[in-house]
């Protein structure tokens, strides 16, 4: 499969990511014209939202809650591609730079690209992404590596 159906495929599962819950065309594109073996490394800073934001108000599960879900399928889906974290844990403040408010800084280490596109191909974090668009107010994930 070539980049463009690549970037089709994954903004048909994902959606096109203008409200910020997933990538862009272009954000795919970007990531998905790297070198193929070269490692790749994600820095996500995730703002939870106080309560969950399901479409049709599923409930009342907290932000926490939801990406709790998320994490419970994502974290087994991330190693069975082939990826690990380098860091997960709470976000503390700024040293240099703007101040910024998140609440979760997560780092995870993927040995190529292949393993990135695993993740996102595997059906069960695919069923489970809805839990993190849900529990994230905002975020933002830095492309890192090679």
């Amino acid at each position: 499969m070539n980049v463009n159906q690549q970037v089709s495929q994954f903004t048909h599962w994902y959606g096109p990511g203008s409200d910020g819950s997933c990538p862009t065309a272009d954000q795919w594109s970007h990531i998905l014209g790297r070198d193929k073996d070269k490692p790749v490394t994600l820095i996500n800073f995730f703002k939870l939202r106080d309560k969950a934001h399901y479409p049709g108000g599923d409930g009342d599960a907290s932000g926490q809650d939801a990406f709790s879900s998320y994490a419970s399928v994502s974290v087994p889906a991330m190693e069975r591609a082939g990826g690990h974290f380098l860091f997960v844990g709470p976000f503390q403040g700024m040293f240099l730079g703007d101040d910024e408010d998140w609440d979760i800084v997560a780092i995870g280490a993927y040995p190529n690209l292949g393993a990135l596109t695993a993740l996102y191909s595997d059906e069960s974090y695919r069923g489970a992404f809805h839990h993190r668009t849900a529990a994230c107010a905002r975020q933002k994930v830095l492309v890192c590596g090679d």
